[in-house]
């Protein structure tokens, strides 16, 4: 079963994931997700743990207790719904430049020869 953690300090590290639920059961990975430019933790993570009564004993044991000085958050992790939002950056186009201020002429741009369109 695959776990969801939640609310993790950024002082933890993998280990210390894994540490935290071996002890409920065997654990065949823990992952903390880390952003990939500062390499800083996200403040969530994965547990894997093969066996599913173990994965629910440690869901149960651990979910709201105090970690490091904050309640984490344990659950059954679900997978991402299929064709969802997909998430992540998108660059977005908010409009052109311009603009500024108009006063009565309109204009705004110069031409290519540089000459304010509202000079003439």
């Amino acid at each position: 079963m695959n776990i969801y953690v939640g609310n993790l300090s950024w002082n933890l590290k993998d280990q210390d994931l894994l540490n935290l639920f071996s002890a409920h059961g065997e654990v065949t990975s823990a992952k903390i997700i880390t952003d990939k430019f500062t390499g800083r933790s996200k403040g969530f993570g994965f547990v894997e743990m093969p066996n599913d009564d173990q994965a629910q004993a440690a869901i149960a044991a651990m979910n709201g207790t105090a970690v490091d000085g904050r309640n984490v958050v344990v659950n059954e992790s679900r997978p991402k719904p299929e064709g969802g939002g997909g998430g992540g950056y998108k660059k977005r186009s908010f409009g052109g430049g311009g603009g500024g201020y108009r006063g009565n002429r309109g204009g705004g741009d110069y031409n290519r020869d540089g000459f304010n369109n509202g000079d003439f």
